[in-house]
């Protein structure tokens, strides 16, 4: 009887013990998988990533939040980056996400970053849209003319496929237009010199919001607009994967 006690409990302690050894690289694996934060555009939300693959890794959108009257960028960051709750974040931002993960990466600790169809500094932007914003000529454009789209819009943006345009019309209509006219004022007061660091610039030739005469990125990617997120995705993704695992 004693004898086979003795066997019963060799057997369920080895048994656990295999069961043990299974969990362990699962739990590993998950508790070593890397966490990126990704910021989207302006009035855009986790959609616009839809196309981006990165295997392996924990990704959290980040969720604008309403901006305070007269609220700087810097103060805005400030808020925002409560968000962020992994130490030593990976961070993606995509144009006007990306000038606001410039901001909060001078407020907290990055491991690396990316900005796609964004800007490092202010002087990558476009003298013109500066003054058009300084002037605020953008508070007499109606709500409405900023959710349409049109020919103009499709091509400025370089959205050229179904899919594009059909995702371009959606983030305008869902567009807020007061944080819009708010993250317009807060970019022409932006006073950003200092490239970041630990950061690469990936940029389209063809995009027409942010011109590439005056950005200087690492990766120029031929014939993307500025929603190329959506249709060089895979380029895009290989890029940041390689980056990453550097």
């Amino acid at each position: 009887m004693a004898h086979s006690v003795k066997v019963i409990f060799s057997v369920l302690f080895t048994l656990s013990s295999f069961l043990g050894i299974a969990q362990t690289p699962k739990d590993t694996a998950k508790k070593e998988q890397k966490t990126i934060y990704l910021f989207s555009g302006i009035g855009a939300d986790s959609s616009i990533f839809m196309n981006l693959k990165l295997p392996g890794y924990h990704k959290v959108y980040i969720t604008w939040i309403p901006a305070l009257p007269n609220e700087s960028l810097t103060q805005y960051a400030g808020r925002i980056k409560s968000q962020i709750t992994a130490e030593n974040p990976y961070i993606i931002g995509l144009s006007f996400g990306g000038i606001m993960a410039v901001e909060v990466s001078k407020q907290i600790p990055v491991k690396k970053m990316v900005l796609i169809s964004s800007v490092r500094t202010k002087n990558e932007l476009n003298r013109r849209q500066f003054f058009f914003m300084k002037m605020g000529l953008y508070r007499i454009i109606p709500g409405s003319l900023i959710k349409r789209t049109n020919f103009v819009t499709y091509r400025y943006f370089g959205a050229r496929s179904p899919e594009d345009k059909k995702a371009l019309t959606k983030l305008l209509l869902d567009t807020d237009v007061s944080f819009f006219r708010w993250a317009l004022r807060g970019i022409a007061y932006w006073d950003n010199k200092e490239a970041p660091e630990r950061t690469i610039q990936i940029h389209g030739t063809a995009d027409r919001v942010i011109t590439t005469r005056r950005v200087h990125p690492d990766y120029r990617i031929k014939g993307g607009g500025h929603l190329m997120i959506l249709d060089k995705a895979d380029t895009i993704s290989s890029i940041i994967t390689h980056y990453f695992r550097e």
